[in-house]
């Protein structure tokens, strides 16, 4: 590829990035290695690593906050609960279905710490209840967050 057609592709990717895609699956399909867009490919191959994991975060992060309202305010135990709970944990299953690799960061603490103090704030805020009434450790196992029939302290 010439420097010209290197700063077309390049300029594409900043102008119209879904027409960037197509172009580089076509030349990838083509086995046009030379030309493609190398910079612009690697970032986003990067990006859909870090999505993954961003959407495991956010599943992680749902399921805590509802476990934690539903530990710590029982009197307001709703269905709409325990769907966010379900669909959330049924998420967090496919995502790892999908990307195996994932479960380390299950495995690591600080992550699970991150992930746990940004779920008491949300559920903090939902509930109108002080930072006093929640764990400040996460007080569920990996297995209870994601067994689909755990809730805390109580019946469904």
């Amino acid at each position: 590829m010439n420097s010209i057609e290197l700063k077309m592709l390049q300029t594409l990717y900043e102008q119209d990035f879904c027409a960037w895609v197509e172009q580089t699956a076509q030349l990838l399909r083509s086995h046009q290695w030379d030309t493609l867009d190398l910079e612009h490919l690697i970032e986003e191959v990067v990006d859909l690593g870090k999505s993954q994991q961003r959407a495991l975060q956010s599943a992680l992060r749902l399921v805590l906050s509802h476990l934690l309202k539903w530990k710590y305010q029982p009197e307001r135990r709703s269905h709409s609960w325990q769907v966010t709970i379900t669909r959330e944990r049924l998420n967090l299953d496919e995502l790892l279905q999908e990307s195996p690799s994932l479960r380390r960061f299950l495995n690591d603490a600080e992550w699970i710490n991150t992930t746990y103090q940004r779920a008491r704030r949300e559920a903090m805020v939902e509930t109108g209840l002080s930072e006093e009434n929640f764990a400040i450790v996460c007080p569920f196992s990996i297995d209870e967050i994601l067994d689909l029939d755990f809730y805390p302290n109580a019946e469904k």
